[in-house]
């Protein structure tokens, strides 16, 4: 199946009514590319295959606001021996955090939040927390990596020397639930919904000053609070109503409807639906189609198809470095990395050893999924993987660059 005839077909199968616009098709080298070399992702792939590494993949590429690669490999369904379709389903796992982004910076966007409010603004419940630090030496924290779960060593809280703000939550400085000290004396909470958990999370200990360190964790969960206190309607709407339908992402849910399982990813002993129902910030299940859509919103300055969600400032904003060199010293980071809001940032692609040009930001998910937008080369790239194979995200994005003739 061609190209065109390929995103058509997806179009037709997915759109619940009308498809409406689709992102242009193009020969590769109508927009600099080699359609020689992006060929070559086919066979990285197939080999990957064949190792046994992955069961498949779609992978997809535009360039200059046109489709020059759009292709599946491999099975949906191992054990029953079924192709991977290009609407297959994949869960997003961490992937889903640029989209809670993205909702953060669209009312920063419009003036309704600041990243330097402090989150007590909006849940009172977070005013005054404190720090869970060591008993010896005096006041020193713990890296998350150095607790031992089951015996945390001798500890007592300090206050916190800055508040907690909307910025800390959406570069992962924040110290709260981050893996460390303080999350291990986590006192327990309803988790039910955003507004009876979050306010209870003002009764956790963090794991080290705000500001002062880079760990992953779950306190992104608090962003999606504070979008749902300021816009008056649940997380889910204000992600439907403000990102999937003005993008036409028709695939991208929290929960597969039943009229779309038979095109959800089937691994071999894994029980899928356990995803459904994870909201917030890892719980999106979507396609190379939609994600693809996203991406390049994200590199067309924050608008597709005469839909503006966000000025080009905005995307500037979340695509700059807030973190200085804390991302590049932490456990996912690496020199010539750094943090903007919900994704990494390419500051030096030489040291990163990055395949990606300065300025290039995405993310990525625990089951293996990877997109990315990258300005100056004005491309974006989307790989669904659901085994997290570090090899195969790697071949995608080095046939990428190597394919960029102009």
């Amino acid at each position: 199946m061609n190209l065109r005839a390929g995103l058509a077909t997806v179009c037709a199968i997915s759109a619940v009514a009308v498809c409406g616009d689709e992102i242009p098709v193009a020969e590769a080298e109508s927009v600099g590319m080699s359609t020689e070399r992006l060929q070559q992702i086919d066979a990285a792939m197939q080999r990957h295959i064949d190792a046994g590494k992955i069961q498949g993949a779609m992978t997809a590429v535009a360039r200059r606001g046109r489709v020059v690669h759009f292709e599946a490999h491999g099975l949906i369904d191992v054990e029953a021996e079924r192709p991977m379709p290009q609407d297959a389903i994949f869960v997003m796992a961490s992937s889903t955090k640029p989209v809670l982004g993205v909702a953060a910076m669209i009312l920063i966007d419009e003036g309704r939040i600041h990243p330097s409010d402090p989150v007590e603004k909006y849940i009172p419940e977070f005013a005054n927390m404190q720090v869970a630090v060591l008993a010896e030496p005096a006041d020193k924290d713990i890296s998350p990596l150095k607790v031992n779960r089951r015996n945390p060593p001798a500890h007592r809280l300090v206050p916190a020397q800055t508040p907690i703000t909307i910025e800390h939550l959406l570069t992962h400085t924040s110290g709260l639930v981050s893996g460390g000290l303080g999350t291990r004396l986590e006192p327990g909470a309803d988790r039910t919904t955003l507004a009876s958990f979050i306010p209870a999370l003002g009764d956790f200990a963090l794991d080290f000053q705000p500001g002062s360190r880079w760990s992953y964790g779950g306190a992104l969960q608090v962003v999606a609070r504070i979008i749902e206190v300021v816009s008056g309607v649940t997380y889910e709407e204000f992600m439907q109503t403000r990102i999937f339908d003005p993008l036409g992402m028709h695939d991208t849910h929290f929960r597969v409807p039943q009229s779309k399982l038979s095109r959800r990813m089937v691994i071999w002993g894994v029980d899928m639906s356990k995803w459904d129902g994870e909201t917030t910030s890892r719980g999106l299940w979507s396609t190379a189609r939609d994600y693809l859509r996203f991406q390049q919103m994200l590199a067309n300055g924050g608008e597709l198809f005469g839909q503006r969600l966000l000025s080009a400032d905005a995307v500037a904003m979340m695509a700059s470095n807030h973190v200085g060199d804390l991302f590049a010293g932490g456990p996912k980071g690496r020199k010539g990395m750094g943090f903007g809001y919900t994704v990494a940032v390419v500051l030096d692609p030489v040291a990163a050893a990055s395949q990606r040009s300065a300025g290039a930001f995405g993310w990525g998910g625990a089951a293996g999924t990877l997109s990315w937008t990258d300005p100056a080369e004005e491309l974006a790239g989307v790989i669904m993987l659901q085994q997290p194979y570090g090899p195969a995200r790697r071949d995608f994005e080095e046939i990428i660059r190597q394919a960029i003739i102009d």
